[in-house]
């Protein structure tokens, strides 16, 4: 899990160019695990100031594609995104959408394998768990 602040490195790593809207766009996502897009967008304004939309979804988008950030698209429910990309599951809360990191159920990646593989070398698995979240569980009570 990712416990520092990603800086310019993580993007030259990546082999991005580094701007303050992508470096922006990396901290939040830092400090808010699994957000939505509309989400990072406020965040990034609260940290830099004026930014478009459009330029915090191209952001996600090209850092997606190079592997820097994961996004998570749950049936039925809004792309988010995160840094952690050790191969790794995810509860969902079926009533409030709310999600959270869980460790593998058996051994190391990728996790679980298929019964036949069809000749695919398998690396990561995605897996969802869901439910109902303890809270939500707590106001039906």
């Amino acid at each position: 899990m990712h416990h520092e602040p990603p800086t310019e490195k993580t993007l030259r790593q990546a082999g991005l160019q580094v701007t303050a809207q992508r470096l922006a766009v990396l901290n939040a996502l830092h400090d808010h695990p699994h957000a939505l897009a509309d989400e990072l967008v406020q965040q990034v304004r609260d940290r830099i100031g004026s930014i478009s939309r459009q330029a915090v979804y191209d952001a996600l988008n090209l850092m997606s594609e190079k592997g820097l950030i994961h996004r998570i698209q749950p049936a039925g429910a809004t792309a988010r995104y995160e840094i952690r990309s050790d191969n790794h599951h995810h509860l969902v809360c079926r009533k409030c959408g709310a999600m959270r990191d869980t460790e593998c159920g058996t051994g190391k990646a990728p996790c679980l394998l298929p019964k036949h593989t069809h000749g695919y070398e398998i690396d990561e698995a995605e897996v969802l768990y869901w439910g109902i979240c303890p809270d939500c569980q707590a106001k039906n009570t």
